[in-house]
């Protein structure tokens, strides 16, 4: 959504207290500035409340890069904190489930493209992801060569699901 992103971006984010967090994982540097501000009356979306301007600075072997994202919540309770870890939650879950569905189960390579196929199986990888998290499993791809040595614990553990 260019135009709101535009719109959201000329807001005077300048005058808006932030909050700041700096994590250090997987060789770089990430520092998170959060600003929270009420929604203008013009954001066009239904119980919109509050609109935040999140900014990522990243340094990854001395190379610096900055991101810009805007969010809209319709929450007009939460405070930046809260915001702050909502957002980080979603990336929790996005890399816990997404990222092993694409590159563990190689979801994009898949030739499956027709039909209800697709959804199926995506909903098949993460039935199967689930089943393995239930277990206590936190390495899938290594969870999945233990399960294929052996059918009959993969036969045992969709018993116990």
């Amino acid at each position: 959504m260019p135009t709101l992103y535009r719109q959201l971006k000329k807001l005077p984010w300048a005058a808006v207290p932030a909050v700041s967090s700096v994590s250090r994982d997987h060789g770089r540097r990430t520092r998170r500035t959060l600003k929270v501000a009420l929604a203008p009356a013009w954001i066009g979306f239904d119980g919109a409340a509050q609109v935040a301007q999140l900014r990522r600075t990243v340094i990854t072997k001395g190379k610096k890069t900055v991101e810009v994202v805007y969010l809209i919540t319709s929450d007009r309770s939460v405070g930046p904190e809260t915001l702050a870890s909502w957002v980080r939650q979603h990336w929790h879950i996005e890399n816990k489930l997404h990222w092993v569905r694409d590159v563990t189960y190689q979801e994009d390579k898949s030739l499956v493209r027709t039909g209800n196929a697709p959804r199926v199986m995506a909903s098949l990888r993460s039935l199967a992801i689930s089943i393995l998290r239930l277990d206590g499993h936190t390495n899938i791809a290594a969870a999945n060569r233990h399960h294929a040595r052996d059918p009959q614990r993969t036969l045992k553990l969709l018993q116990a699901a």
